[in-house]
């Protein structure tokens, strides 16, 4: 069961890294511009983007630095989150780019950066809102290995679209919220078995002794 769950949680992580691999190949050697599947926000033709600017990059380096945290965040998200994992995954990848296509600036965005964000917000913020053990340990993980990423919501590089990590920032903070009631098997507290035990009902006295004697005094 274990290495099943392993195995279909790499598995995941392994095609979409190949995938976009592929993608930006087939880019490159025929010359097709990334542009053409970009997030241009606010037009018709842009709206393309929300589901294909992910999936394409500008350069094999933009690939490249995308390539590890998106592997591991999305392994850590199918493989601790499993009844989740597919939701998670899908509202933020559609949120961040419906809301890049609304609030962004009026320029082509492409690149996961958008999606690593969002992810890597759910798994930290879910540790906060879960506050079970599991969930607090991948939340100091990916503090302590990507935490400096977080400079990346804020204005800098024109060339950067921070709109992407601001904004798949706080979709992934919404969709841990959002899920933080749906518990896998493995965060659900422990049951002792004394509290399945039905309580004694022998008593020295009858429960009602002292109603019987209020009510003789009564009379």
């Amino acid at each position: 069961m274990a290495s099943g769950k392993f195995i279909g949680s790499l598995r995941f992580s392994v095609q979409l890294i190949v995938l976009m691999s592929v993608l930006h190949l087939l880019r490159s050697t025929t010359g097709f511009p990334p542009v053409s599947w970009g997030l241009l926000p606010r037009t018709q033709d842009g709206l393309w983007g929300i589901i294909m600017s992910p999936l394409m990059h500008g350069s094999w380096s933009h690939l490249f630095s995308n390539m590890p945290p998106l592997f591991v965040l999305s392994f850590l998200l199918f493989y601790f989150y499993r009844r989740i994992a597919w939701q998670t995954f899908i509202l933020i990848y559609v949120l961040t780019g419906m809301a890049v296509w609304l609030a962004g600036r009026p320029v082509i965005h492409v690149g996961a950066s958008g999606v690593i964000y969002g992810l890597l917000a759910f798994i930290f913020w879910s540790g906060i809102f879960r506050r079970n053990i599991k969930s607090i340990i991948l939340a100091l993980i990916v503090l302590m290995y990507y935490g400096s990423m977080f400079t990346g919501i804020f204005p800098g590089e024109r060339d950067i679209s921070w709109e992407s990590h601001l904004l798949g920032a706080l979709t992934g903070i919404v969709t841990a919220f959002w899920f933080m009631t749906n518990r896998e098997d493995d965060e659900e507290p422990p049951r002792y078995s004394w509290e399945d035990e039905t309580p004694e009902e022998n008593f020295f006295l009858d429960r009602d002794t002292f109603q019987k004697h209020k009510s003789d005094q009564r009379g």
